[in-house]
Order: structure tokens, then C-alpha cells, then sequence
């Protein structure tokens, strides 16, 4: 049983959206001080207060929708749109790019080039080039500044209500952030902002088939993408959704990207093998029963119903091992590694049956071994540091997970196995320390307060770490206020 809702499914295979904004990003703990966000004469925000408002946003998308986390899904979407970027228009511009779990057929750019793309838009993409050409589309609406009147609105109201509403009109999709954010928002407001002018989507069109070529990705991509959706919007009439209305795959578009895209000499493009295995891990995961993504997963492997047969080999291990069936995913697994032994994906996947059996130190010894072959792995090292911490040696896990703290100030699940780690180790106060970075990076205000406040009751801390844990405690307190305030309709 297939665990997506109705409303869900209505969605499913036709509801993409074509929206963005854009730049950087720094960490929990570098600025505490609420940004001026500007004033109404119409500038747009600088790129400091740009940054604090991304990185607002970020807090509340992550409060509010299923944000991905698993390390290895996390560093191919991320790896996915830098090969992209780097190949575009704003290549010296810092992105940030993740999934979200919801079956919505969806993407999304958010201020300070935090660019998100919603599950349901990899499971209906039938290549990588398909994703890779919705993903440089939105890279080119931030690299053209289409929505700048969007940065004067937000710079009007304070930082965490002006990043709650750009979320809800970003996402939207009739969540509990939407309605939230829709309290006192004007609704021409909402509207105008999601107004992208047909120049804009054909501008962004153009430029992200330039992009695909140059990053070695298929530009005739995107309009069979756009052909596929334009298709299946014709069976919904009159329920189509706003953001269709307002951003229509129309056959002029699709004619004109069709164009540009036969510019190009044709050839082979290679795909990466991990988006067919981040694929057989969304289907994976959309049964809520095990046993019947078992007999899905067998029954397509029998029947030779698959792009490529090692993705959905891997997306029948997963289901086994969810449904216990250990001794035959071992069986299964050992024919992948067999073929590829150092893809990253099957040794993450031999840890974690290892560990599902009970046998941690094997766990730990792979994954140790694969990090000495790959020592900037992100996936394998948060791996590795949460088997360490699960067999009682925190002290190895921390050293890890400090190391890469500098360059992922935005990581919450980083902080989270920190505080894990810290805990294990006796350091209490520091372990509240972890948890409420942790807490504040995932949007969780309130507690990120009480983990403070119980951290700074202790008397033996650093001078240098109590005014640290004050300024940040300060900040959040502020934020909780502005966020009790309600903007005034018109």
C-alpha cells in the first residue's frame, strides 16, 4: 500500500513549479544581530542582510517540511546542482540545494540561493538530465534576478516573518506554514510574487539549456520534460493549480526550448548511478508496508521493468532489510558490491546491515575503511561518526564531526550527532550547546532557548562561551518576539 495521499496523487506527474530568488550562508553561531532589513524606497536587501534572511528561510522550511537528511541523498542533490552551477551564469554564487520528502511535484529557489526540490519531482523525472534541466532553470531565474521586487516586499517586514512568508509563498502547497504566514499577509502581495513574466521563463529557459550543455547534462532535456508536463495538465481543466496558471508549460515554450535545445550536436550523455539510486529509494520508501516493496522491487527485477537494473537491485536491499529479511538482503547486497566496491551508496548499505544484525564493530570497520579511501566523503564520515557514537566511542566521533563544522555551519543533523557525541562523553553543558544549534537551524526557536538557558546555568563555563551562548540566547529571544507581531493587512 502505497503511502502517498489522495490529494497528493491529484498532484503527482503534472504540478511543477518554476519559482526562485537567490546567494551565501553562515553559521548558527557568526551573527546574532537582527539584519536592517532595508526600507521601502524600493532598494533591494544587501547581500549580508540577503544571507540572514536565507538562512531565516532556511529555518523555517526546515520547521516545517520533511527536509531530507540522509547524508548520502543530501550529497548527491548538493553535488548535483554545484555541477550546475559551476557551469552558470553565477558560479562564484554559493548555493545550497536539498530535498524535501513530499510527493509534490515541486521546486523551488529561496532567498540567498537555497534552491529546494521536492521528491515527487525526482520520481517523475525519467533521467537525470530531466531533473538536472528543472534545477538549472531555477539557477537561471537567480542568476537574472527575476524576483527582486520580492526582496523589497520581504525587506519591509522583520527577519522572521519576512522569511516564514517567502517560504509560504514559495512552497505554499496548503501547509501549516502556508496558513501561518497567511495571517495578516495581503493577498496581492502573495499574488504579484509568483508573476513571473513569459520574458522571465523563456530568459531562464534559454540560459538553462545553455547551462546543461556546458555541465554536460542533455538539453533536449527539458523540453521533453515540459512536453510530458504539458501533457498531463490537459486532464485537470479547470483545477489546475494556481502556480501552472501563473507559469504555464505552454507549446510556444516547449517549441522555443526545442529549438534551442537542437542547437546543440547529439550524443550520448552519461548519468550519474546515484540518481537511479536515489529513486529506488524514494519507491522504496512510498510503501508503508515492507513486504509490498519487496514484491514490488522482485517483481520489477523479474520482469526487467527498470532503467538500470543495480539501482533497483539496491531498492530491493532497502526493502528487505526494512522487512527484516536480513539473511537474503546480505545475499543481494553482495552482488552490487561484487560489481562496483567502492560506490559509496553500497558501502553506507553494508554498514547498516551489519549494524541491523547486530554486528556494530563490522559496521564500524567498513565504513572506517571506506573513509580511508574517501576522506572528504560527507555521507561515509556522518555514518561512520554515528556508529562510533552507537558503539560507545564518542570521543573518535566528535574529533570527526568537529573537523567538517567550519565548512557545514548550517547542518543540523552535524550538530545533532555532536550533541549525541558531547552527551556520551560526560561534557553535558557542551552537549546543550550542540542541541540547541541544533534546535535553532532546524527552526525550533523555543527549545533552542531552553537548551541555552540550561547550558548557561552552569558557573564553571568560559567567559568567551557564556557571552558566546548570551548573544545567540539574545537573538532568539528577539526572534520569538518579532514572531508573536503580526504584520497589518492593507
Amino acid at each position: 500500500m502505497l503511502k502517498i495521499k489522495k490529494s497528493a496523487l491529484r498532484l503527482l506527474g503534472f504540478n511543477l513549479l518554476f519559482l526562485s530568488l537567490f546567494s551565501p550562508m553562515v553559521t548558527a553561531r557568526d551573527d546574532f544581530q537582527l539584519p536592517e532589513i532595508g526600507d521601502s524606497s524600493g532598494n533591494i536587501l544587501t547581500p549580508a542582510q540577503e544571507k540572514r534572511l536565507g538562512q531565516a528561510f532556511m529555518r523555517s522550511v526546515r520547521n516545517h517540511f520533511p527536509v531530507v537528511t540522509d547524508p548520502f541523498i543530501a550529497d548527491y542533490i548538493q553535488s548535483l546542482g554545484d555541477k550546475l552551477a559551476s557551469n552558470s551564469d553565477a558560479a562564484d554564487q554559493q548555493f545550497n540545494f536539498f530535498l524535501i520528502n513530499n510527493a509534490v511535484v515541486n521546486a523551488f529557489a529561496g532567498p540567498a540561493g537555497h534552491i529546494g526540490i521536492f521528491s515527487g519531482l525526482v520520481l517523475t523525472t525519467e533521467t537525470e538530465s530531466e531533473l538536472a534541466s528543472v534545477v538549472a532553470h531555477e539557477i537561471a531565474h537567480v542568476s537574472q534576478k527575476h524576483l527582486l521586487r520580492t526582496f523589497d516586499d520581504a525587506s519591509r517586514m522583520n527577519l522572521p516573518m519576512a522569511a516564514i512568508s517567502l517560504a509560504a509563498i514559495l512552497i505554499g502547497g496548503g501547509s501549516d506554514l502556508g496558513a501561518a504566514a497567511a495571517m495578516g499577509l495581503q493577498a496581492g502581495m502573495i499574488q504579484h510574487q509568483i508573476n513571473f513574466t513569459r520574458a522571465n521563463e523563456h530568459e531562464a529557459d534559454r540560459i538553462g539549456i545553455n547551462t546543461m550543455a556546458d555541465a554536460n547534462f542533455d538539453p533536449r532535456a527539458m523540453p521533453d520534460f515540459f512536453e510530458r508536463m504539458g501533457k498531463a495538465t490537459r486532464f485537470y481543466g479547470a483545477t489546475l493549480p494556481e502556480f501552472l496558471r501563473t507559469h504555464p508549460v505552454t507549446s510556444t515554450r516547449i517549441a522555443d526550448s526545442r529549438g534551442r535545445a537542437e542547437a546543440y550536436s547529439y550524443k550520448q550523455y552519461p548519468a550519474d548511478i546515484r540518481y537511479y539510486l536515489l529513486r529506488a529509494t524514494l519507491r522504496e520508501q512510498q510503501y508503508e508496508d515492507p513486504k509490498e516493496a519487496v514484491k514490488f522491487f522482485s517483481a520489477t527485477l523479474i520482469d526487467g521493468r527498470y532503467r538500470n537494473e543495480a539501482a533497483q537491485r539496491y531498492g530491493y536491499i532497502l526493502a528487505l532489510v526494512r522487512a527484516k529479511e536480513l539473511n537474503l538482503a546480505r545475499k543481494e547486497l553482495d552482488k552490487l558490491l561484487k560489481t562496483d566496491p567502492n560506490q559509496i551508496a553500497y558501502q553506507l548499505l553494508n554498514a547498516h546491515l551489519y549494524s541491523q544484525s547486530g554486528d556494530t564493530n563490522s559496521a564500524a570497520s567498513t565504513l572506517k575503511k571506506a573513509l580511508d579511501k574517501a576522506p572528504g566523503s560527507y555521507p561515509i564520515t556522518m555514518s561512520y561518526a554515528q556508529t562510533l557514537i552507537d558503539n560507545d566511542e564518542p570521543s573518535t566521533a566528535r574529533k570527526i564531526l568537529e573537523r567538517i563544522v567550519p565548512n557545514r555551519p548550517q547542518d543540523a543533523m552535524l550538530y545533532k550527532l555532536l550533541a549525541q557525541a558531547t552527551g556520551k562523553m560526560g561534557d553535558v553543558n557542551q552537549a546543550h550547546e550542540y542541541q540547541a544549534d541544533y534546535y535553532y537551524v532546524s527552526g525550533r526557536l523555543e527549545q533552542a532557548q531552553q537548551q541555552l538557558e540550561i547550558a548557561l546555568q552552569d558557573s564553571t563555563i568560559s567567559l568567551f562561551r557564556g557571552e558566546r551562548m548570551s548573544a545567540q540566547l539574545k537573538q532568539i529571544k528577539s526572534e520569538l518576539v518579532e514572531l508573536k507581531r503580526r504584520p497589518k493587512p492593507y
